[in-house]
């Protein structure tokens, strides 16, 4: 005997054939299976977003971010790489779902929901990814194409961003002023590079304008500290979005596949055009920068909580603060979408008459975060936002990934014999780059 549901579904179905075609502003019908059934104006997402209208944004992005993505949405990407830059696989795939052209979930929170939606996901929601930032262009299960990454969780993931904002900014205005000063001087100047607290090497400025990059530390040559995913090569929170769509749902935001950027409606040719939009992107945005950022608790249990304290002083007095640091202050709660440091194929500021801006502060969570004397809010994050050296042709055991990502490492690692009197620093020419605006039209990992 078929169940209600079924009976219900089969109904619906019928009376929707012969049954002219919904546009895209016009909804759809309640029983409808599509995840979006309206769309998100951006026109709407303008000037300053506070209160309960934040709120409401950011619950219409929570829908979206919990939706059950289905083939009536666009799902799978049968024509298309999980690449950041879109490109066409070596050959169409045979059919729209597997391994290659995704999807890896039906929805975001699939993964992301341990403890909540916006979590970690546990072992069996681990995400297995290519290097992802030239081509991806593979055509093979071989593991060796792959890299095996744990959900990483997005609770305090706004804080993060805005503090890698604030940091950036800082270390270009050091090289704004090192510039400056070398210029002047008509000799070369040797500035060290330094934001909250947090050292990222040093740069020297030429009197011609360009820089020697041979001892920056755990940041890109365009000094964007870029503070999401494991390896830390995503800008902001819309680039990880944009990406993580394609890449494991098959759904394709027009800010990147559309015909601006690739010529084509629907690039990944599934007969779904405009699968994302702008709209759609800022509402999940939203949803994501106002997730509020985890609390440290003390345990009811007497014995625990002692444990706990005792394990405190004894994680400071290892120096694990050092790096992971339990919080960086921050100056301001004004989210800017899209953000300062946003590249091609990711909606930037010039793409909009005006950013929209989500007011932190006027969210419950926010108020309760503690300050420092300077007024500045203190992000408990236990991290520094830098990249660290975990693992080198030393210690290869540590290394646990078969491909590699976007960034350089500048550091060359030498035995003592080899290096001599020498510091490794001259064993190879300095990377130097002009200080001059760049117009790369790839999206920057």
């Amino acid at each position: 005997m078929m169940g209600k549901r079924r009976v219900t579904l089969v109904l619906a179905a019928l009376a929707a054939i012969g049954s002219p075609p919904l546009s895209a502003t016009a909804g759809e019908p309640a029983w409808s299976e599509k995840a979006i059934k309206e769309r998100i104006d951006p026109a709407s997402l303008v000037g300053m977003i506070a209160g309960l209208q934040l709120e409401n944004l950011a619950e219409e992005g929570r829908d979206l971010f919990e939706a059950r993505f289905t083939t009536l949405d666009g799902a799978g990407r049968p024509n298309a790489t999980q690449a950041i830059v879109p490109t066409a696989p070596r050959r169409p795939a045979e059919f729209a779902f597997q391994r290659l052209a995704g999807p890896d979930a039906n929805a975001c929170s699939s993964c992301h929901n341990e403890p909540v939606t916006g979590g970690a996901g546990g072992f069996v929601a681990n995400a297995f990814v290519s290097e992802g930032f030239e081509s991806a262009n593979f055509d093979t299960l071989d593991a060796q194409f792959s890299n095996e990454r744990g959900t990483n969780h997005l609770f305090g993931a706004g804080l993060i961003e805005l503090l890698a904002r604030e940091m950036s900014a800082d270390l270009a205005g050091l090289r704004r002023a090192a510039l400056r000063q070398a210029r002047d001087a008509g000799e070369p100047v040797r500035a060290g590079l330094s934001s909250k607290g947090v050292d990222f090497g040093r740069i020297t400025a030429l009197p011609d304008g360009s820089v020697d990059l041979t001892e920056l530390s755990g940041v890109d040559d365009d000094l964007v500290v870029r503070p999401f995913t494991q390896k830390g090569v995503m800008t902001s929170l819309r680039q990880f979005t944009v990406n993580a769509m394609n890449q494991h749902h098959g759904m394709q935001a027009d800010e990147r596949w559309g015909t601006r950027w690739t010529g084509m409606a629907d690039f990944d040719g599934d007969a779904h055009e405009a699968e994302l939009g702008t709209g759609e992107i800022s509402a999940l945005v939203a949803f994501q920068a106002t997730l509020a950022p985890p609390r440290e608790e003390t345990p009811d249990d007497e014995a625990w909580a002692e444990a706990a304290s005792r394990g405190r002083t004894i994680f400071a007095g290892l120096g694990c603060e050092s790096c992971h640091r339990p919080a960086l202050p921050l100056k301001s709660l004004a989210f800017e979408d899209p953000g300062p440091v946003d590249m091609a194929g990711t909606l930037r500021r010039g793409d909009v008459e005006a950013p929209a801006t989500y007011d932190l502060a006027t969210l419950e969570w926010a108020k309760r975060l503690p300050r420092n004397d300077k007024g500045e809010v203190m992000v408990p994050l236990f991290g520094d936002l830098k990249r660290h050296r975990i693992a080198d042709s030393r210690t290869p055991e540590l290394g646990n990934e078969t491909l590699a990502q976007r960034f350089v490492e500048r550091d060359v690692f030498v035995t003592a014999e080899a290096l001599g009197p020498r510091r490794h620093g001259a064993l190879r020419p300095p990377r130097r780059h002009h200080d001059a605006g760049r117009g790369d039209p790839r999206p920057r990992g």
